[in-house]
């Protein structure tokens, strides 16, 4: 034991003499950085005032429906997707189509839910085509794009309620089919424009196609639709 003792504190004896600071230079710094008040009041909204928040959200709804109204290959709908506006417009659209009381049966068109199925039935439908086509984009980010291209037709679905309520039933028909024609042309492109990049080249073909059934399914509800007596 003394000589394992002796061999010991010969192999360490030089270790006492080392100066960590002196001879080891240490480089970087160990401190955690902790980020000041100011910055963390900068990026949280829990304290945001309710109106604030409701603001905000309004102006980003809004900023989407001029993508929508100017449509050119951006990735402002993927990017910051949301269903605020996609469920605005189907209500809209789905109350302005129902065309009267709920119990008549002398109803000229749809009923609420039906409309609001076939919207949103579509919708999944679409999205579960692109995925399957091997689409880079969300399930959520395709239903965003396609609720947000509905603003055409709903606009031209106001435009038509307008039609009917004056004038002869054959003037308000071509009126209401050049509009619902341009409508649906443009809720056609705008959507394109936004999933053409998220689809493999070669498949593009297969998932517009399914897009435009979509749109002109919903372009022939406005266009047919009669309010009751």
């Amino acid at each position: 034991m003394a000589q394992v003792e002796e061999t010991s504190k010969r192999m360490f004896a030089g270790l006492s003499d080392v100066s960590i600071s002196g001879d080891i230079p240490v480089e970087g710094e160990i401190n955690v950085p902790v980020g000041t008040p100011s910055q963390d009041k900068e990026y949280s909204t829990l304290d945001e005032p309710v109106k604030d928040t409701i603001l905000r959200d309004l102006k980003a709804v809004g900023k989407k429906f001029v993508h929508v109204m100017y449509p050119k290959k951006s990735s402002a709908l993927l990017r910051d997707w949301d269903l605020w506006g996609p469920l605005l417009l189907c209500v809209t659209l789905a109350l302005m189509l129902q065309g009267g009381s709920v119990d008549s049966k002398e109803d000229g068109g749809p009923q609420f839910a039906e409309v609001f199925v076939i919207i949103w039935f579509g919708s999944v439908i679409i999205t579960l085509n692109s995925k399957l086509l091997g689409g880079t984009i969300s399930f959520f980010q395709s239903l965003c794009v396609l609720g947000y291209c509905i603003m055409p037709l709903t606009v031209a679905m106001v435009v038509c309620r307008l039609v009917l309520l004056g004038g002869s039933w054959g003037f308000s028909f071509i009126v209401r089919l050049i509009v619902v024609t341009a409508s649906f042309s443009w809720s056609t492109f705008a959507s394109t424009a936004f999933l053409a990049d998220c689809q493999p080249p070669n498949r593009k073909a297969l998932v517009v196609y399914p897009v435009f059934l979509f749109y002109f399914v919903i372009g022939w509800m406005i266009l047919t639709f009669s309010p009751s007596a």
